[in-house]
């Protein structure tokens, strides 16, 4: 249904106080799942990121990229493993991770952002020593796999201050240098609590928390961090939906305003948690 200009307009009316409330704020965006692999939801999120910037926001991408890493280690013969949802990362993995990361799908997002009209530079934990970490498993069992022991985060400010939108691959390095893939989602947490951001917004591929996971109807709409721990113990909270809320929990205690997880699924998922009454997901609150 074409819309008249009056709705346009309500529209527009409607968003002026959350255009208000966030301007020159910083929103961490968590980029991943369905919404980089369809061209269509693609080019959305592309606009949505131009448009907070364009509207007086800080948008910072912090992306992940499974499906391209797993192309790339077949085409290589590499086999994959996991455990606990985190790929187990050997010495020839750890090259492919950082040559797809940072490079290829890196690159993608900023070309694409800047078609959208946004001036985006691309960058990995690496650069100016943003992401320092240290082995998520001190057993060896996960090889380069890391977890954030420090951000540094100069360059960020540095890129915002003069009017870019960074995106930023999850690859980190260790005190020896050697590099260290890192879960895109504790990424952005690390990086949404470093900069003071007041949102984090996790992109995925389910509508939020649901109270049942077969009825897509029974959305938890506000989380707080005090019901975490129950809907943990009866399984509300459970499987790959336990490291996304954890990583919530750990942004809002750390200081983050509010955490989003949201539908990457639906066009304009972005703009419809932040400038609209009703929201799409599940916001995560300390309280």
């Amino acid at each position: 249904m074409v819309k008249s200009a009056l709705e346009k307009a309500e529209i527009l009316v409607e968003a002026l106080p959350y255009i208000k409330e966030f301007s020159g704020k910083r929103v961490v965006i968590k980029y991943g799942g369905a919404a980089m692999l369809d061209c269509a939801l693609k080019q959305k999120v592309m606009q949505d990121i131009v448009l907070m910037k364009y509207v007086g926001m800080h948008p910072i991408v912090v992306h992940g990229g499974g499906p391209e890493i797993n192309t790339m280690l077949k085409r290589l013969d590499i086999k994959s493993s996991f455990i606990d949802g985190l790929r187990v990362t050997d010495h020839d993995t750890m090259e492919v991770v950082e040559m797809v990361l940072g490079g290829k799908v890196n690159k993608e997002i900023v070309t694409g952002l800047n078609a959208s009209g946004g001036k985006a530079v691309g960058i990995s934990g690496k650069d100016g020593g943003l992401l320092q970490v240290r082995p998520i498993d001190n057993t060896g069992k996960m090889g380069f796999v890391g977890e954030v022991s420090q951000v540094n985060p100069q360059i960020i400010e540095t890129l915002i201050e003069n009017g870019y939108i960074p995106v930023i691959a999850p690859i980190g390095i260790d005190v020896e240098q050697q590099s260290y893939n890192i879960n895109a989602d504790l990424a952005a947490a690390a990086v949404a609590v470093a900069l003071k951001a007041d949102k984090l917004v996790l992109l995925t591929d389910v509508p939020g928390l649901l109270q049942d996971a077969k009825d897509n109807t029974s959305l938890i709409s506000v989380l707080k961090v005090s019901q975490v721990p129950d809907y943990i113990a009866d399984s509300t909270i459970a499987g790959g939906m336990i490291p996304k809320v954890k990583c919530c929990v750990e942004a809002v205690t750390g200081g983050v305003g509010r955490t989003h997880i949201i539908d990457g699924r639906v066009p304009h998922s972005i703009l419809l948690e932040i400038f609209t009454d009703e929201g799409v997901g599940t916001m995560v609150i300390n309280a």
